[in-house]
């Protein structure tokens, strides 16, 4: 095997370079990034399966800490353990952090610019377009039943509408989950 073909084939440098890609081309964070992650750990390189990213999400979500970065320390994790985690986290957090360096050197200098300002609105904008596709993504994989609906609507307006903190709505779906899990279960029904 050639020297080449080593590098292709290291799973490490994989993981670095997929996931550095990701920080330096995506815009608007880490909720903007879940349908490219799902994109690349999904379908290109079938690191997980569709259920399994799904999870990823709820976990990476469920914690505390940017997502994107959580998600690639999942990734990163469950191909090639805590070295992997490493290559994963480093790779999307390296673009973001040499990026907003040079932004800040630039910025200092032009931030009262009205082209720069128009600039930002503009990727602000397209930023919330991303988000909202990756919520329509994901709500499309998880909200399969009635149950699902409820709290993810009920979540939704605790948050938007009386200002709970994500945090209390992540915990009570947890236990909202549980119970519903035990009595399905009790019943003799099938969790959906």
């Amino acid at each position: 095997m050639s020297r080449a073909e080593k590098i292709k084939d290291n799973l490490y440098l994989q993981l670095f370079w997929a996931f550095f890609k990701l920080g330096l081309f995506t815009i608007g964070g880490g909720m903007a990034m879940i349908p490219l992650i799902q994109g690349i750990v999904v379908d290109k390189k079938k690191w997980m399966t569709e259920e399994e990213a799904v999870d990823c999400i709820a976990v990476s979500q469920g914690l505390p800490g940017v997502i994107a970065i959580n998600m690639a320390t999942y990734v990163g994790q469950r191909k090639k353990g805590f070295f992997g985690a490493v290559a994963a986290t480093a790779g999307v957090i390296l673009p973001s952090f040499i990026v907003i360096i040079l932004v800040i050197k630039i910025l200092s200098g032009i931030g009262d610019n009205a082209y720069v300002n128009g600039a930002l609105t503009g990727i602000k904008a397209a930023a919330t377009g991303l988000i909202a596709y990756s919520a329509y993504k994901v709500g499309k994989q998880v909200l399969k039943g009635p149950f699902q609906w409820i709290v993810a609507v009920i979540s939704f307006g605790a948050i938007a509408y009386f200002d709970i903190n994500a945090v209390w709505a992540i915990l009570a779906g947890i236990a909202i989950g549980l119970i519903y899990t035990s009595v399905k279960k009790k019943d003799g029904g099938e969790v959906k």
